[in-house]
């Protein structure tokens, strides 16, 4: 089930006439960039989308998140007309309409994961090359925790870069 999508311009103009404008990302990706006046209900806690009649417009970064859950925040929007902000944050931006940014706040989890996991890879494959091959083991842990995030859903190494000091402001 597809939502219809709205351009950057329909938007505001939806926006302006009462709709809500709803953020699906998560709370660190809002603090980071943000919409003006965008509600921020992470996609995991959807179905506390207040539910007033108003019209509802989903908005993520590209607008991916939007399309693979269409059907999830179709159902979060009850019976209120709901719509999608074609290409998310990133076609907001490129349409010239106002972003409030802070580059004071960390990169997204994801990210900082994905950053890390690359560096301990790198890092054990360039270990077992040039000091001991036993290293090549740091790569295949990396790996295998990756595997295990992606089947179960729960990241260690996201968990735990969450309790770093850079972290601990976003969303706050």
């Amino acid at each position: 089930m597809t939502l219809a999508p709205l351009s950057p311009a329909d938007t505001r103009a939806a926006i302006e006439a009462g709709a809500r404008l709803v953020d699906i990302r998560g709370t660190d990706e809002h603090a980071r960039a943000r919409i003006p006046g965008a509600l921020n209900v992470p996609l995991e806690r959807i179905g506390e989308l207040p539910r007033d009649g108003r019209q509802v417009i989903f908005h993520c970064r590209s607008g991916m998140r939007t399309a693979a859950n269409a059907a999830q925040l179709r159902a979060a929007a009850g019976d209120a007309p709901s719509y999608v902000l074609a290409g998310g944050i990133d076609a907001w931006r490129t349409a010239g309409h106002p972003v409030i940014a802070d580059p004071s706040q960390p990169i997204e989890i994801m990210r900082q994961v994905q950053i890390t996991a690359g560096a301990l890879v790198l890092t054990g494959v360039l270990l077992s090359l040039f000091v001991a091959p036993g290293f090549v083991g740091l790569s295949a842990f990396v790996g295998a925790g990756l595997m295990f995030a992606g089947s179960t859903g729960w990241c260690g190494m996201a968990n735990l870069l969450r309790l770093m000091p850079w972290n601990r402001r976003a969303g706050a």
